[in-house]
């Protein structure tokens, strides 16, 4: 019952059929969407899908680009932007978690708090600005390999066409 007020807008063509403008919005918005921390990344496809009227079942495949293999890395690169735009200064390096000291487990957990809340800001800004990145990057090939694929196409086909002109001659 949830779904039928949202059959409108599920019935829009471009959510379901592979074109130009729906893959490429349907690639940025699963690299974006990509980033997303936790299991909420292919909601957060279908969501923005029907916002920008992208093929969501490629949204939500790609935002399996983030794995177990891959996350870490790509949070780390993220951080590493985010700390580049901050300004880099000292309180934003990237520095060992503390080391946890059983016999002082109150003062273990303010210490990993304190790391953890470090992260925060660079981490938070270097997401998003990657997640941004990622998605204009993504839009941006799959729009430039369709349309090279549609010139070599067109190419390949105008000696044909070239020549049936010539018999109608």
């Amino acid at each position: 019952p949830w779904v039928v007020r949202y059959v409108p807008a599920l019935s829009d063509p471009d959510l379901w059929h592979l074109n130009r403008r729906s893959t490429a919005r349907g690639v940025a918005v699963g690299l974006m969407c990509g980033l997303i921390p936790g299991p909420v990344q292919v909601a957060g496809a279908i969501a923005l899908s029907l916002l920008w009227r992208a093929n969501f079942p490629l949204a939500a495949i790609t935002t399996l680009y983030t794995n177990p293999f891959t996350i870490v890395p790509l949070y780390l690169v993220a951080y590493q932007l985010g700390s580049l735009v901050l300004g880099g200064s000292a309180k934003h390096s990237l520095t060992a978690p503390p080391t946890w000291d059983w016999s002082h487990r109150l003062g273990s957990m303010e210490a990993i708090g304190h790391w953890t809340f470090g992260l925060g800001p660079p981490l938070a800004l270097g997401v998003f600005l990657l997640a941004c990145l990622l998605s204009a990057l993504g839009y941006v090939v799959v729009r430039s390999l369709w349309s090279a694929h549609l010139r070599r196409a067109w190419l390949r086909r105008a000696p044909c066409v070239l020549a049936t002109n010539r018999i109608r001659r």
